[in-house]
């Protein structure tokens, strides 16, 4: 199978699953970042139908998210920008409000992932940083990052650990989860993708945070070029989507001067890697997936990265290209 052939299977079957508020965002936004506006901005439609009235994104199926919603807030935005409708406008005020002035926070500001939990998620990393710069709260978007990182970085091993209970101030689970490493480092270029020029400080800072976590996660890459569940616990399962995270993390970094160009062949390998867990049917096989995330499946989130690993390919390949001419 051709790999636009494959790529075209990949699109249609991610739009015939069933999706949670953080995965209409993702699923969105990678056709965001793969050129297709108009799927995009049906996508924002959808998520701002299901809007709640607290100003949650998506929250169809869904009660307790708190930053899972805002995944959709880039595409919900560029919607405005595109159709100037006054529903996208208005959603994207309704999101931002219960951002800064709702959801639930520690003592220090930062986001909890859920609503009546007192948790942090790694997951986070990309769920309401990347929304926040882009509406105008940069500053918040990088303290939002510092302050998750503050919680989950292990120095150590170089990985970030998955979600902390502040109200028992100790690990729910500490276990280093590859493919949350990788909503991380897809965050973080996120951010650094709409960051300001003059907050230049806080840019490297993030650059050098994303070089940190791809390294980390880079010394447990297996023979075949993808991870494990628990990147680094060899017993856990052989994970697909990490592989597809870091590989378009990497793709948009070299491709923006964040990375040398000495990363694309380990992107090149991941893609590879990715490449051959595509099924007949479009589905991307032995991810962390649905129902319950800790077994190998399929899953939304695992086939929006695949076609955002390939639109950051592409993008670093036209640039590669023109830099030539």
């Amino acid at each position: 199978m051709l790999r636009a052939e494959k790529l075209e299977k990949v699109k249609k079957a991610t739009l015939a699953m069933q999706r949670w508020p953080w995965e209409q965002g993702v699923v969105a936004q990678a056709f965001l970042e793969a050129g297709d506006i108009e799927m995009a901005t049906l996508m924002a439609r959808e998520a701002v139908t299901n809007q709640s009235t607290d100003g949650r994104l998506g929250m169809k199926y869904e009660r307790g998210a708190a930053t899972d919603p805002a995944a959709n807030g880039e595409v919900v935005l560029r919607a405005a920008e595109i159709t100037g409708e006054e529903i996208f406008k208005t959603a994207v005020q309704k999101m931002l409000e219960y951002l800064i002035y709702r959801a639930p926070k520690s003592s220090d500001g930062i986001i909890y992932h859920n609503e009546n939990e007192g948790k942090f998620w790694v997951d986070s990393f990309y769920m309401a940083p990347p929304f926040l710069a882009l509406a105008g709260y940069p500053k918040e978007a990088v303290k939002q990052m510092v302050g998750y990182r503050k919680y989950l970085w292990n120095s150590e091993k170089m990985l970030y650990a998955h979600q902390w209970d502040d109200n028992l101030r100790c690990f729910s689970r500490e276990l280093h989860w590859g493919v949350g490493n990788g909503w991380a480092a897809a965050g973080m270029v996120s951010v650094l993708k709409v960051l300001p020029e003059k907050m230049q400080t806080e840019k490297s800072q993030l650059i050098g945070y994303l070089k940190e976590v791809i390294d980390g996660c880079l010394a447990h890459q297996c023979e075949n070029g993808l991870f494990h569940d628990i990147v680094d616990d060899s017993s856990t399962f052989i994970d697909s989507n990490l592989a597809q995270m870091l590989s378009y993390s990497i793709y948009s970094s070299v491709k923006n001067g964040w990375l040398n160009k000495e990363y694309i062949e380990y992107a090149d390998k991941m893609r590879e890697a990715a490449y051959l867990r595509v099924d007949q049917n479009g589905l991307i096989q032995g991810s962390c997936g649905v129902p319950d995330f800790n077994a190998p499946a399929t899953a939304p989130e695992i086939q929006a990265f695949y076609i955002l690993m390939e639109a950051a390919y592409d993008d670093y390949l036209y640039k590669r290209q023109t830099d030539l001419q």
